[in-house]
């Protein structure tokens, strides 16, 4: 069995089973749409948490490499033989 179809299955599983969650509950219909709501909010809220984490992340490193890159650059400018011959031994 293909990985896609059993992601489909699996989604189409919670999707049923929500659904009859959601109309076999105990609650008012509006009481369920407020909770729906809330919950989403509250998973969206997370998401937009952890991806401003991830971006502080990936911008902490992107600022390391770029400091990292201007300092080699400023410390070979005076010697360009040396960076040619350090550019050769990369290339081989």
């Amino acid at each position: 069995m293909s990985s896609g179809k059993v992601l489909l299955g699996v989604l189409a599983g919670a999707a049923a089973g929500a659904l009859a969650g959601i109309l076999f509950a105990p609650a008012k219909g509006s009481k369920t749409r407020k909770r729906i709501l809330k919950k989403g909010e509250d998973y969206s809220d997370a998401v937009k948490e952890k991806l401003n984490d991830l971006l502080e992340v990936v911008t902490e490193k992107f600022e390391k490499v770029k400091a990292d890159v201007s300092d080699y650059a400023d410390k070979k400018m005076g010697k360009p033989d040396e960076a040619e011959k350090e550019t050769k031994t990369v290339e081989n």
